[in-house]
């Protein structure tokens, strides 16, 4: 595209529509960075949303975009879009270009998070300040929209495409840790919110300083939109500070706004079940009480948004929700492992962002009114994790571990959560972990473990839950479990968390002297800019006051070193030792597997038949992986000694005990099953048998010997040969062959060993779900099968070339084979029986 001329907008978004499907991206993005700094802001503002749109995809997932989460960094067009959408680059300053004009966006409600969405179409607003005085009511039909300026309409779109569904080319994958997705979401979490210095200022200003959004008065409040008193929200809601009053919070409002839109959108989901649990009548009423408090003092036009507010909604009022909207959660959120992978890269990089706050603010006391106060930065540093993403990310990794598979791409979750648990790791005073493995939790971490406890031992006892139903001779499930174990082993960790649920088992009477305002969440979303919420100094109520806003005041809550856990430790432990022994047999046996498939198997040695295949022998648990899974077992074995005080003697005792008890007898038996109507039903001791390789089926070919499936040591094309003419032969002569083999003389015995079927004469064991088949007809047949195996073609082959050697000819060589086959069969037919006794 040439220079940009006079013409209408109308005609722009056409040209750019067109050069969208002809130019290269290249060209496209220069004609992009052209009109952007030559065109003004009314025409560039028709074209923002198709432009979003083009880079990021559309909501439904129709239009895919610029695919930034399959292009790769080896692709061409990887640098061309990183430049284009840097945060410093042409698009940014697209937006703040628009900013400074004060454009709005819609965004439809539906394609908000599924609790938001039911709780706006409640006429409940959540309680965090992006949907605040932006809901768009219609005037018709029943489509509500939230007004975005084009910051909050970039980052929309930019977080909304890491959850649109996505419909893979074939052959286009990559790693998600190498896409331009990932890498893009890393570079606006580092410039955003900076770990050293400030945020750099927008590198457009038309007007001396882009200010940022101030709340708008809304037109339509919510009275007769389903709440019954607004009365009680008018503090809270419609009288929100404006940032502008604070000229220094222009250094981080565009910070908030895309830390709270990456956790809005990506953490704010969870099931139909924990909607209702959020609302149950104790969280009601207690919000409620305190609402009544609030409307009954004048109004503080210092308060904050978002504080001294329950974790979750701002109006939980006892009014009936319409039946169908309790349908819209129905849906199950399924994040993936993409998904659960930025999650992680946010919470990594908010660790960092938030230990990197100067040491003589985190000293300070915050709720003095101080003559130095702290810049913005400085103080949303301070509260960035506990208030913006504690609470969502709990249920976030709550709702992922119970509904993940029972597979090794849980590790992903897994990773997330030990990233959460430990923020010292993510210090900059961090010493090199290779030096010291062993040392101890730093005690200025206490605080946050006692502010988390509920993400420390909840989630633990459901990873618990999880480790006794996952199969253990996984090397990738034992790492896990080693993982986890590792972690909490850590030096002061474990008093720590005991020391929280001691605080948390304090008798009720220390909170009654408070005065009443509800349980408060240190995790709400919401500006903090005016004054920020005065520290609770009392360590009882600080933990008291995180379980009940994360659980609820009626929550029961299990102790991580009570009796009752200590039984479910045991329980895995002997798990682990009969995963260790289950290992220790697939390795012996893989062993055994090596010896006989030697050079020597060749000469008919060794064994080449399927069914010698040891149950639960996978490929990846062999070897090197066998012996990975011994050493994580036996480490996450001492480390849980560690953890919860086990004594080693009646450990070890324990562990001889299970060891001994699981011998090759034991093993040879069926799994544990009842007696069903339909024959024999798994118990859930059988299920754990064969998860563990402890107990399994004999699942061997139980039909036509001459109909196996070819082997890989066959040679398909003579199977198939040898197969039509043992069939002519058998079809010709198996009367024959029936009445030689009927006769009780030696002539009977030779001529069951050349022509009944050997699996006539064995009793296959049967898993309980197989058909019996009564009296299936084995008449005797001869078998040119083994002819066609590649093993006896190169015997055959070894026997004429030393037959050559000897000066013997083919037809001497073939009567030597033959006679030497004969005098085989005549040994086994007089000495056989004798030969199988023994």
């Amino acid at each position: 595209m040439a220079a940009p001329t006079l013409q209408q907008p109308s005609y722009l978004l056409a040209n750019l529509k067109a050069d969208s499907t002809t130019k290269p991206l290249l060209q496209r993005c220069q004609d992009l960075v052209k009109i952007i700094d030559e065109y003004p802001a009314k025409e560039l503002h028709l074209i923002f949303p198709w432009l979003v749109e083009s880079v990021f995809g559309s909501l439904d997932g129709v239009i895919a975009g610029w695919n930034l989460r399959l292009l790769q960094s080896r692709s061409n067009e990887y640098n061309i879009v990183m430049e284009f959408l840097n945060p410093s680059g042409p698009m940014m300053k697209l937006v703040y270009k628009l900013q400074a004009e004060d454009y709005k966006y819609e965004i439809p409600v539906s394609y908000l998070p599924g609790p938001v969405k039911a709780c706006i179409q409640e006429g409940v607003l959540p309680d965090c300040p992006l949907f605040h005085n932006k809901l768009q009511f219609p005037l018709s039909g029943l489509t509500l929209s939230l007004a975005l300026n084009p910051f909050e309409y970039f980052m929309f779109s930019l977080a909304y495409c890491l959850i649109t569904p996505k419909n893979s080319p074939p052959g286009q994958h990559g790693s998600s840790a190498d896409s331009a997705y990932f890498v893009l979401v890393d570079t606006y979490l580092k410039y955003f919110l900076p770990s050293e210095g400030s945020v750099a200022p927008s590198p457009f200003d038309s007007r001396g300083s882009v200010s940022a959004p101030s709340p708008r008065s809304s037109g339509v409040s919510f009275a007769g939109y389903g709440v019954h008193s607004p009365s009680l929200l008018k503090h809270h809601i419609f009288h929100q500070p404006s940032v502008n009053a604070d000229p220094s919070a222009q250094e981080i409002w565009r910070s908030e706004t895309l830390l709270q839109m990456f956790v809005e959108i990506w953490l704010h989901h969870y099931s139909l079940e924990m909607y209702q649990k959020l609302q149950s009548p104790q969280v009601k009423l207690a919000l409620l009480q305190y609402r009544l408090s609030m409307s009954s003092t004048p109004c503080q036009p210092h308060v904050p948004p978002g504080s001294g507010t329950l974790h979750t909604y701002q109006v939980l009022l006892p009014f009936h929700s319409p039946l169908a909207l309790w349908g819209l959660l129905e849906e199950p959120f399924t994040p993936t492992e993409e998904h659960v992978l930025v999650v992680r890269l946010l919470v990594k990089h908010l660790h960092a962002f938030s230990n990197s706050l100067k040491p003589e603010q985190l000293s300070a006391s915050p709720s003095a009114h101080s003559h130095t106060h702290p810049s913005p930065l400085e103080e949303f540093k301070r509260v960035v994790v506990q208030r913006f993403v504690q609470q969502k990310l709990y249920l976030f990794l709550q709702h992922c571990f119970s509904y993940w598979p029972l597979d090794a791409s849980f590790r992903a979750v897994l990773e997330t959560w030990l990233s959460y648990i430990q923020p010292w790791r993510y210090t900059e005073e961090k010493s090199n972990p290779q030096t010291d493995p062993n040392r101890a939790v730093p005690d200025k971490w206490e605080l946050f473990v006692q502010e988390n406890l509920l993400i420390y031992t909840k989630l633990f006892q459901v990873f618990l839950n999880r480790a006794i139903r996952t199969d253990l001779v996984n090397a990738k499930n034992a790492l896990m479990v080693f993982r986890v174990s590792k972690v909490f082993a850590q030096q002061n960790l474990t008093e720590m968390i005991q020391k929280g649920e001691q605080l948390f088992l304090e008798p009720e009477h220390v909170l009654h002297h408070r005065q009443p305002r509800g349980y408060l969440t240190p995790s709400q979303g919401g500006s903090y800019l005016s004054s920020r919420q005065r520290v609770v100094t009392d360590m009882v109520f600080r933990v008291k006051s995180h379980v009940y806003a994360l659980e609820g005041q009626d929550c029961q809550y299990k102790q991580m070193f009570g009796t009752e856990l200590r039984g479910a430790i045991m329980k895995l432990i002997q798990i682990i030792a009969q995963a260790r022994q289950t290992a220790k047999r697939i390795s012996d046996h893989s062993n055994e597997v090596a010896a006989n498939n030697s050079f020597l198997s060749w000469f008919g040695l060794g064994s080449s038949d399927l069914n010698n295949t040891f149950f639960g022998a996978e490929t990846e648990e062999s070897g090197e992986c066998v012996k990975k899974t011994h050493e994580f077992l036996d480490r996450a074995l001492d480390n849980l000694c560690q953890i919860f005080k086990l004594n080693q003697g009646q450990l070890t005792q324990l562990i001889s005990n299970l060891c001994s008890a699981q011998d090759d007898g034991n093993c040879k038996q069926l799994p544990d099953c009842v007696q069903g109507e339909n024959g024999l039903i798994l118990t859930d001791l059988g299920r754990r048998q064969i998860i563990n390789g402890l107990r399994r089926f004999d699942i061997q070919y139980q039909g036509d010997p001459e109909l196996q499936p070819i082997r890989s040591y066959e040679n398909a094309l003579l199977v198939r040969l040898f197969y039509r003419i043992s069939s002519l032969l058998n079809d010709r002569f198996g009367d024959h062959m029936s009445t030689l083999c009927s006769r009780p003389d030696f002539l009977g015995r030779l001529s069951r060993h050349y022509f009944t079927d050997p699996a006539s004469g064995t009793k296959q064991r049967q898993s309980p779900a197989s058909p019996r088949t009564p009296g299936s007809d084995r008449r005797p047949r001869l078998s040119l099968r083994p002819l066609a195996s590649y093993r006896t073609m190169l015997l055959l082959l070894l026997l004429y070339v030393l037959g050559a050697l000897l000066s013997l000819g083919p037809v001497s060589s073939t009567v030597l084979i033959l006679g030497a086959g004969f005098l085989y069969g005549l040994f086994m037919a007089v000495f056989g029986h004798k030969l199988k006794s023994h």
